[in-house]
This record gives C-alpha cells, sequence and structure tokens, in this order.
C-alpha cells in the first residue's frame, strides 16, 4: 500500500508542472495587458512601458516562467498586481467561504443522492426511476447561475426564507452562516445531485441482476440489508468514481454561483483577477485549485483499496 501510495503522488507531479505551463502561456498569450490595465486609460505609452518593466513583462516567456517556478518551489506564489498584496495572504482570505460552500453541497448532494439512487434502483422502471432519468436531463441541461437566479428570485425575494448575497463567518454565528449558504449550496448541489444519483441507480441496478443478491433474499436478508450491505457496497467503485470526478464541475461550479450570491471567496477573486488581467493571482488560484482537485483524484484512487481489496494486487 505504501509503494502504491508513492506512487500514486509521483505521478501528480508532471500533472501539476503541465497545468502550470497551460496556464502560464495562455495568460500571456491571451489579448490584453496588465500593464495597460493599471495605468489606466490617462496613462501613457512610456508609463505603460515603465509598468511592463518593473513587472518583468518583457522578458521572454521562458525567462518569465522560470522566474515564476523558481519562486513557486520557494513558497512564494508571487504579489498580486493591482491589490499588492501576497497572493498566498489573498488566498487565505477567501479560502474560508469557499471550503465552506464546497463542503455543504458535497454533504447535501451525498445525502440526497446515493439514496436516491439506490430508492430509483430498487424500484427499476418505475415512477420514481422515471422522475429520477427526467430530473438528471433537467439538472444537466440548466446552467448554475440560471438555476442561482431562479432560486435567488423564489426563496429570497419571493418568500424571503434566505438572504440573496453575502456570507457570514462560522465563527462569528454558525446560524448566520448556514443560513447564508443553504441557498447556494443547494444551487450547486442540483447538478451534483444529477450526477451522482444518475450513476448510483446504474451501479445499483446492475448489482441487483447478480446472483449473490439472489442468494441474500433467498436466506431470508430483509430487502433493506440487499439494498445497502450487499448491492450499495459492490456498487461502491463507480460511485466514489464519479464523486472524484465530479469535484472538477463543482469547482467550475463555485466560481459561478459565488459570483451570482455575492459571496467573497476564492471564486468571486479568480472572476476580479481574470477582469483585471491580475496574471500571479490567477495562476496562483488555478494551481490550488488544481491541487485540490489532484488530491481528491489520489484519495479516490486509495478508496479502492479499502472497497475492493482486490486492487491492492
Amino acid at each position: 500500500m505504501l509503494v502504491l501510495l508513492v506512487r500514486r503522488i509521483v505521478a501528480t507531479v508532471p500533472v501539476l508542472v503541465i497545468v502550470a505551463l497551460i496556464v502560464f502561456l495562455m495568460l500571456r498569450l491571451a489579448p490584453g495587458d496588465p500593464a495597460a490595465m493599471i495605468v489606466g486609460n490617462s496613462g501613457t505609452s512610456a508609463d505603460i512601458a515603465r509598468v511592463r518593466a518593473e513587472l518583468g513583462l518583457n522578458d521572454s516567456l521562458p525567462v518569465q516562467f522560470t522566474h515564476w517556478v523558481g519562486r513557486l518551489a520557494q513558497g512564494d506564489l508571487g504579489e498580486s498586481y493591482f491589490m499588492k498584496m501576497k497572493v498566498t495572504h489573498l488566498i487565505a482570505q477567501r479560502i474560508e467561504p469557499t471550503v465552506s460552500l464546497s463542503l455543504l453541497t458535497l454533504l447535501i448532494t451525498i445525502v440526497v443522492a446515493i439514496p436516491l439512487g439506490v430508492a430509483a434502483a430498487w424500484r427499476h422502471g418505475g415512477w420514481l426511476d422515471r422522475t429520477l432519468m427526467g430530473f438528471s436531463v433537467l439538472g444537466f441541461s440548466i446552467p448554475s447561475f440560471v438555476i442561482g437566479y431562479l432560486m435567488i428570485w423564489a426563496f429570497a425575494l419571493h418568500w424571503n426564507w434566505f438572504p440573496t448575497q453575502g456570507y457570514t463567518r462560522f465563527s462569528d454565528d454558525f446560524w448566520g452562516w448556514l443560513h447564508h449558504l443553504v441557498l447556494p449550496a443547494i444551487t450547486l448541489s442540483i447538478i451534483y445531485v444529477a450526477l451522482i444519483a444518475r450513476v448510483t441507480r446504474a451501479a445499483v441496478a446492475e448489482a441487483l441482476t447478480e446472483d449473490y443478491i439472489r442468494t441474500a433474499r433467498a436466506k431470508g436478508v430483509s430487502e433493506l440489508r440487499v439494498l445497502m450491505r450487499h448491492a450499495l457496497a459492490n456498487a461502491a467503485i463507480p460511485i466514489v468514481t464519479v464523486i472524484g470526478i465530479g469535484v472538477a464541475l463543482l469547482i467550475g461550479g463555485v466560481v459561478v454561483t459565488e459570483t451570482v450570491f455575492a459571496i467573497p471567496g476564492l471564486g468571486q477573486l479568480t472572476v476580479d483577477a481574470v477582469l483585471s488581467r491580475d496574471f500571479p493571482l490567477i495562476q496562483a488560484i488555478t494551481l490550488f485549485f488544481s491541487v485540490i482537485y489532484v488530491m481528491i483524484n489520489l484519495l479516490v484512487d486509495l478508496s479502492y483499496l479499502v472497497l475492493d481489496p482486490r486492487v491492492r494486487y
């Protein structure tokens, strides 16, 4: 197991290097000049040239990339062009809302999607199964920002159950924290629930056709135990896999959802950084999300060892 863990960790290094290179090149080759945005409309060509020299943007791309990687290896993610603060400090300020929203979304998704998928597989072809299939199509078809605005109109403006925007820190007021996050978390979880419930339904439905299920029922095992102990346990690997894959959807959805609900997290910070062409901040946030995604997939791989001992061999 230790050898497998080391092998998986080592395999993540080239992935992160490639991600860093792609992000770096995309930012440099995309139209727009951060120096021109810094000096503003009143700036002259001389001002733009001076700012570009100060930021090192006149250096060749290989030189700029080498300098960035060198600082990165020392734990220095750079300084924001516009906020004039260390990128690590900016990320530390905004990480709590994003982590809170992501974890609450995952909790809602798992609590809703897995039982829903199991029930749909149990009543395969019934009204619950057909409803779940329709919900899955609908969930994938509607963009998250549209769902967010509909949620705001219904639950915040019409019924006045939740606030329309903002965030309260967990340490300041737990109920205020939960009250501000419920609506965006539900908004973000709808697509995720549709994905995981559908995969759960397919995996459990396949497991229910196996011989060991008929044997368990013939022995008089209760239907609940058949579903949970036998069918769901043997369908766990594809479910865990799609949960890990769905983190990519979650990361992308966080950016949009935080913007819609004006939550001061990393998603909102990413949008601000992109609009201002803040290279160090965009690179750091993208790399941070990439590391999170790679680590989640590493945990998913390692969970296979627990869910299916045959993987160890």
